[in-house]
């Protein structure tokens, strides 16, 4: 693996260009690679493209607000957002954080603050995602893929939803239509032998990960449940 490789990938959604020009020179000095995006209507499609490992989010933008970005982004992954702002009324903080936002960067700020907020918050990420990699099945939202027992899963996009959705909440049992609603969120009409088919591949991929033993139960007349696997 090549040194820029390795560098932690950094998103910058701002529509200052001076300002993103400022920021971009700074993070690459610090051995970062980075993106820019100005316009907030492109921005989920440059995150979707670029799997950053942190996002730099301002507040306002042309096209949709930061907020919103924030927003979406939160439902498909856990990367880290720190959103920038000249805005610093409460309710703006309180309401970016409740969406999702772990940091909040109030301009004017200074580069090197920005870079410090940055090490900080990739600290904490790398930390959780340490804890996290202890249990038997690891999540992985950003590029949704997943590992059970140390093998990777080679998961669909809906596989992905299905199996986060039942590990999100061990033991439960879901529906078919509690599990359609989960993973298809524009309502479009999928039938319980699409959801039964979905299942059977992902349980397929997770018992040869497991020694041939089932993590996904099928409870009789209701639907199905995730059971963690023990480790040895």
């Amino acid at each position: 693996m090549t040194a820029t490789a390795m560098q932690p990938k950094i998103l910058i959604i701002e529509d200052e260009k001076a300002l993103a020009d400022v920021l971009d020179d700074y993070l690459r000095h610090h051995q970062f690679s980075t993106r820019i995006e100005a316009n907030g209507a492109q921005a989920l499609e440059t995150f979707a493209n670029f799997h950053p490992d942190l996002i730099l989010l301002d507040l306002m933008l042309p096209g949709v607000d930061g907020l919103t970005i924030c927003r979406e982004i939160r439902t498909r992954s856990t990367v880290p957002i720190i959103m920038t702002t000249a805005r610093v009324e409460e309710i703006d903080r309180l309401l970016g954080l409740e969406l999702g936002a772990d940091d909040y960067i109030c301009k004017p700020y200074s580069p090197r603050e920005v870079i410090a907020r940055v090490k900080a918050v990739l600290r904490r990420a790398r930390a959780a995602e340490t804890a996290e990699s202890s249990k038997a099945l690891v999540l992985r939202p950003e590029s949704m893929s997943a590992s059970l027992l140390g093998v990777a899963l080679d998961l669909t996009a809906v596989e992905y939803r299905l199996l986060e959705t039942m590990a999100m909440e061990p033991r439960r049992i879901f529906t078919r239509d509690q599990l359609m609603d989960r993973i298809y969120t524009d309502q479009r009409i999928v039938s319980d032998r699409t959801i039964d088919s979905h299942i059977t591949k992902l349980r397929k991929k997770l018992a040869a990960a497991n020694a041939g033993a089932d993590v996904i139960r099928s409870v009789y007349g209701v639907g199905y449940k995730y059971e963690e696997p023990e480790q040895e």
